[in-house]
């Protein structure tokens, strides 16, 4: 009866451990910052590595390429971007928390823009504004 107790503790062990999804490098940062502090003064994380974690509210349905990091105010998010083929996201990952390890970086969203009219063969004239993200460097879905 022991032995069987025993068993079944450990395979509940494993099996949950099991559940992480490792995506990306090895997380290497033991200090978290929240997603509230990094958009309270993004200037003063722009470029340094960073370790959040966060309720995941949206995921790429495309390539698995970003995913959203909420934060603690209602509506606050982070985007984490990877190169496509990196690191791919998965597409049933919203609502799950995510631990994830990356630089933090300014965008230029004309840029984004741009970049994505130029795909599409359309044009757009709009206002720069800067947002940040994080350049995902490595992640743990649990």
């Amino acid at each position: 009866m022991k032995k069987l107790v025993v068993f079944i503790l450990l395979f509940s062990i494993i099996s949950v451990k099991a559940e992480e999804k490792k995506l990306g490098k090895s997380i290497t940062l033991k200090e978290k910052t929240s997603v509230s502090t990094i958009l309270a003064n993004p200037a003063k994380y722009d470029g340094k590595k960073i370790l959040v974690e966060g309720r995941i509210v949206d995921v790429c349905q495309d390539m698995g390429c970003w995913l959203d990091v909420a934060g603690t105010k209602e509506g606050e998010k982070i985007r984490v971007k990877v190169k496509d083929g990196e690191i791919v996201f998965p597409k049933d990952g919203k609502g799950k928390t995510v631990l994830v390890e990356g630089v933090v970086s300014k965008v230029d969203t004309k840029t984004a823009i741009e970049h994505k009219d130029k795909k599409e063969g359309e044009k757009d004239d709009c206002e720069t504004e800067a947002v940040y993200q994080i350049k995902g460097l490595g992640a743990v879905i649990k």
